[in-house]
């Protein structure tokens, strides 16, 4: 899952060290996690900045021109804004990319007071994308829990909404095959608690192929990751709580709303969502688009990056060039 961004990042971080004056070494295994994430921001045009939203601290990254249309992209849970660099990459040509930390991920830091539940996500990211104003024509797109925000977003505000991806989006499903999302109890595999438990998500459970990742890189991303266990804790309990009393017609009703054009791309080997869940989905949206790729798990975002930055900006330019059904209709004069 994180080879490319690795192989990227330690070249990077050679190349530095054979130009400048030789740096101290970094034995943090955090740090030198962190100083690889803040290099491949910079390599996919990035620049990191904060944003304070009434008890709210937003960290996101921000690249590409600021007139060109918006593309909003959320993580999935126990993720943060990274993931979504290699295919930032890619926008960043074109388009105006934001990619945001959620609540309880990343470095954003929510009052202690927040509920942390779907719908709660949602209008957080809602406050934040108002008070940034990047709300109108917004293109969003998210990954497996933020698939779910994402859904949630676009049909409340489906008048601002242009265009939606949804990656092995989280949902209530009747069929996901014999997936994580089935069997709610074990959806805690995906929260690590103890040392080996994030190499065990992301060899076992995330990926389909796992990559060779360096034993301090792994360490710094574990430490990373359980920073925000206590946050990650109530959010698993909240959701699993809510697939109690949320049926799959409820999440088919927020499809069936989606009014914007929307692109489907599915790991076909997901053992966490399963590819049986597009069916279902494609049965429910008013128009898609679908892409189903071979050998891949979890996190196509991260595991086959260039597949779906080519298949997304092919479905933004549709998107952008038809015209929004919600405008006013032009004003005519006598």
């Amino acid at each position: 899952m994180l080879k490319k961004l690795i192989l990227a990042s330690l070249l990077a971080i050679s190349y530095q060290a054979s130009t400048f004056a030789a740096p101290a070494l970094v034995t943090d295994p955090v740090a030198l996690t962190q100083s690889i994430l803040q290099q491949e921001r910079k390599w996919a045009g990035l620049e990191s900045k904060t944003l304070k939203v009434e008890d709210f601290s937003f960290s996101y990254s921000e690249g590409g021109a600021k007139t060109a249309p918006t593309v909003l992209l959320v993580h999935g849970f126990s993720g943060s804004r990274d993931n979504w660099n290699r295919v930032a990459r890619q926008l960043t040509k074109q388009y105006h990319v934001i990619a945001v930390d959620l609540p309880g991920h990343g470095d954003t830091i929510a009052p202690a007071t927040f509920e942390y539940t779907l719908a709660n996500l949602a209008e957080a990211v809602r406050k934040f994308v108002t008070t940034l104003g990047i709300q109108k024509d917004l293109h969003v797109a998210g990954h497996s829990l933020g698939g779910g925000i994402a859904v949630l977003y676009s049909a409340l505000y489906f008048l601002e909404v242009r265009s939606v991806m949804l990656v092995d989006t989280a949902g209530v499903y009747q069929n996901a095959g014999n997936s994580l999302i089935t069997k709610p109890q074990e959806l805690t595999k995906l929260l690590a608690r103890k040392e080996g438990d994030f190499e065990k998500l992301v060899t076992q459970i995330a990926t389909y192929s796992p990559p060779f990742v360096p034993k301090e890189i792994m360490e710094g991303y574990e430490k990373i990751h359980m920073r925000h266990l206590p946050e990650q804790e109530k959010l698993m309990a909240g959701l699993t709580e809510q697939m109690k009393w949320y049926t799959p017609d409820t999440f088919h009703t927020g499809l069936k709303t989606l009014e914007a054009p929307v692109l489907v791309v599915w790991g076909e080997k997901d053992a966490v969502i399963g590819v049986e869940a597009v069916e279902e989905i494609k049965q429910n949206l008013k128009e898609g688009e679908y892409l189903i790729l071979k050998d891949v798990g979890h996190t196509p975002i991260l595991e086959a990056d260039y597949p779906v930055s080519e298949a997304y900006l092919k479905f933004l330019a549709k998107a952008q060039a038809k015209p929004n059904k919600f405008a006013p209709a032009p004003t005519t004069t006598k």
